[in-house]
């Protein structure tokens, strides 16, 4: 089968410099193995570092069109991310890609909770051209979001509405998406 659901991760990490194998790694790697879905991962541990990243894949990767998720594993909570200690706002970072995320879907792990207001949310979706933002209200140290996050990549694969591959999602993993309190903002 032929893959046309590209994912783009960053990862907040401690250090860049400190080359480790995460568990998003892994399981990025099975994803590709189990699923044929094909992603860019990388690290970055500053808000520059985010920037950076974001404008390579931009303004260099001729396919970038292709990736519809922008998977983000970073801690924070509500409306902020943490990168090396310090908070963002997703106002601050909507304001970085003012116009760049046409089209695509931003989804957060769990390793933060993505609690938005509705004009906080269409604030992000309008100033970066974003179709969707999605993520989890809940935040588990000990459980990961990884195998809801990849049903829900896997979905792209057989259809396109994000509000039906949602509603799949539901179907398919009640349970898990009541327990880590799945969210889509559109």
């Amino acid at each position: 089968m032929d893959s046309d659901t590209f994912i783009f991760c960053l990862e907040a990490v401690p250090d860049v410099e400190t080359h480790t194998t995460t568990e998003v790694v892994k399981n990025l790697e099975r994803l590709a193995f189990e699923q044929s879905i094909t992603s860019i991962y990388k690290a970055c541990d500053t808000i520059e570092g985010l920037e950076e990243s974001l404008n390579t894949l931009l303004y260099e990767d001729h396919n970038f069109k292709n990736y519809e998720i922008i998977y983000l594993v970073m801690p924070g909570e509500g409306n902020n991310i943490c990168l090396n200690d310090y908070y963002y706002s997703l106002e601050e970072i909507a304001e970085l890609f003012e116009g760049k995320m046409k089209g695509k879907i931003l989804h957060f792990a769990n390793a933060k909770a993505l609690d938005l207001s509705e004009e906080e949310a269409q604030y992000f979706l309008d100033i970066t051209g974003a179709r969707a933002v999605s993520g989890y209200g809940a935040v588990f140290h000990n459980l990961t979001s990884i195998a809801l996050d990849k049903a829900f990549f896997g979905l792209f694969e057989e259809q396109d509405n994000v509000v039906e591959i949602v509603e799949e999602l539901y179907k398919k993993h009640y349970a898990l998406c009541k327990l880590l309190d799945f969210r889509l903002y559109y």
